[in-house]
């Protein structure tokens, strides 16, 4: 019975796909909340720099202005 043999080879194999399917669905979404949480972080840090920079603007702002020697 060569037939029911081939069945049982592609149940095999059906069963293996449906396992791998499964991880890979698993990996899929781990990483999908990896990158949320990456772009969070990311945003949060560009928005602290962003801060940070218009502080620095605003400190070299409050300096006096140094005058400069021709140069000849």
């Amino acid at each position: 019975m060569a037939g029911s043999s081939e069945i049982a080879q592609l149940a095999e194999r059906i069963e293996r796909l449906l396992v791998r399917y499964g991880e890979l669905q698993r990996t899929s979404t781990l990483q999908t909340e990896q990158i949320a949480a990456l772009t969070q972080e990311r945003d949060s840090l560009k928005s602290r720099l962003s801060a940070a920079r218009a502080r620095v603007d605003a400190l070299l702002e409050r300096l006096p202005e140094v005058p400069q020697k021709d140069a000849v």
